[in-house]
C-alpha cells in the first residue's frame, strides 16, 4: 500500500511540475500595433454611451491576429463589429507558435 501512495504522490509530482512548466513558457504575447476600435455610431443613435467587450484572439506564429471571437458584451452585439474589426488589425511580436490571447475592451463616449 505505502508504494502505491509513494508512486501515486511522484506522478501527482511531476503532473504540477509538467503544469507548472507550461504556464511559464506561456507567456503574454507582445503587443507591437494597437489599433483602437471605433465607437459605432449606431450605439450612439441609440443612445448607448458606454460598454465592455472581452475578447479572444487566435494569433498565428508570425504574430498576426487571425481570428476573433466575442467572449462576452454588456451591452450584448453593440460594440462587437467594431471590436473584431479593430483586433483584426492588430499585431504581435513573432513567437515561432501559435497562440491566444484575451483582452477586455472599455468603451465610453464622452460627446
Amino acid at each position: 500500500m505505502k508504494y502505491k501512495s509513494t508512486h501515486l504522490a511522484k506522478i501527482v509530482g511531476t503532473a504540477a511540475l509538467a503544469c507548472f512548466i507550461a504556464a511559464a513558457h506561456a507567456s503574454t504575447p507582445k503587443l507591437i500595433k494597437r489599433v483602437p476600435p471605433e465607437f459605432p455610431r449606431e450605439a450612439v443613435q441609440a443612445s448607448v454611451d458606454s460598454g465592455v467587450v472581452r475578447a479572444k484572439m487566435a494569433i498565428d506564429a508570425d504574430g498576426k491576429v487571425t481570428e476573433v471571437t466575442i467572449v462576452e458584451s454588456q451591452p450584448r452585439r453593440v460594440f462587437d463589429r467594431a471590436v473584431q474589426r479593430a483586433l483584426m488589425d492588430w499585431r504581435f511580436e513573432a513567437s515561432g507558435s501559435a497562440q491566444t490571447h484575451e483582452v477586455r475592451l472599455v468603451f465610453r463616449n464622452d460627446e
